[in-house]
């Protein structure tokens, strides 16, 4: 018998980080977990991620179920959450984060620099699009939907050994010069040997929260002292959570959605000063606005306010209006 039930949606990427965090609580004292596999709204409808609303229609379906009481734990890429929390939920821990870059795979071991003029480089994220034409203008952007393997296996000569039984999406192979996907879902599934050029945040940001899990409970969970309890405190690493709130804060002052243009990364060093880096690039990466700030912080408080005071800066300086967004994050 399980001492708490996990929920994961069916890919192959969900199933391994749920993995990684089921072990990792076992570990902490939290017992036996039952994994149960849950479908969501975004794995089974086959439009554009941005008109669906955003990478948040794979969180709803999770989130119920914690909501119902049919799980006690969800796992979810904290990218993918929106930024508002819902009542009665709450994220109670974010593991040590991974590479937060994103990466190319592309055809002939091409890198950025060197993919040939008009190569077609897929992506379903406006943010990697419009960054991708801010730094190579010449390419053209396809926008594509499906699990990691899916996507790999839109690029030309790359061939995978294994289909993932959760992909929507996969009736085309082999029709991309290039994809790119971010680096911590390649490594958690153990496909770094595609990766043929990890790009450098300087020309990338990543979008807030990128590398992160989230592990969410109902707030009755989070509040009662109990071995799940105790273990997801083990869990959660205070840096990580620190950079990824700065990062979530300014992405809910600026625009309050997964759909933006718009990337953010924060790093906290070793003696307390965290910085944040940001960037709003319209949508055809013709402009861009980059901005950083840096402060001392003591708590979580001041790394949201450090977030909240750049995003600030960025308002003030049009970035709503580039991206196409208002402050408020309702489309205009």
């Amino acid at each position: 018998m399980s001492d708490f039930r996990i929920g994961t949606r069916g890919s192959a990427l969900a199933t391994t980080q749920t993995g990684i965090v089921a072990r990792a609580l076992s570990a902490a004292g939290a017992g036996d977990p039952e994994t149960l596999i849950v479908k969501t709204e975004g794995d089974v409808v086959t439009g554009s991620l941005a008109a669906l609303g955003g990478t948040g229609v794979f969180a709803a379906s999770l989130r119920q179920r914690v909501l119902d009481g049919g799980v006690e734990v969800a796992v979810h890429s904290l990218k993918d959450l929106p930024v508002a929390q819902p009542e009665g939920l709450s994220i109670a821990a974010i593991p040590t984060r991974e590479d937060v870059r994103d990466v190319l795979v592309a055809r002939d071991g091409h890198t950025l620099d060197n993919l040939p003029t008009g190569s077609v480089v897929g992506t379903g994220s406006p943010r990697r699009a419009a960054q991708l034409l801010a730094a190579r203008p010449d390419l053209r952007v396809a926008d594509i939907r499906g699990n990691v393997p899916t996507r790999l296996r839109r690029v030309k000569g790359l061939v995978l050994e294994h289909d993932d039984p959760g992909s929507v999406g996969r009736e085309r192979a082999g029709d991309l010069d290039a994809v790119i996907l971010a680096g911590a879902g390649l490594d958690r599934l153990g496909l770094q040997r595609f990766v043929t050029e990890r790009i450098d945040p300087h020309v990338m940001l990543p979008a807030p929260g990128q590398g992160a899990l989230a592990v969410e409970v109902s707030s009755a969970t989070a509040a009662a002292d109990s071995p799940l309890t105790r273990a997801l405190l083990v869990l959660d690493d205070a840096a990580t959570r620190w950079a990824v709130s700065a990062e979530r804060a300014l992405l809910a002052r600026l625009e309050g959605g997964c759909a933006a243009p718009l990337g953010a990364l924060a790093v906290l060093s070793r003696t307390g000063s965290l910085r944040v880096d940001a960037v709003a690039v319209s949508p055809d990466g013709s402009r861009s606005l980059r901005r950083h700030a840096s402060a001392q912080v003591q708590d979580l408080a001041g790394a949201l306010a450090l977030g909240e005071r750049l995003a600030d800066e960025l308002l003030a300086a049009g970035a709503a209006q580039l991206m196409g967004t208002n402050p408020e994050g309702e489309k205009p």
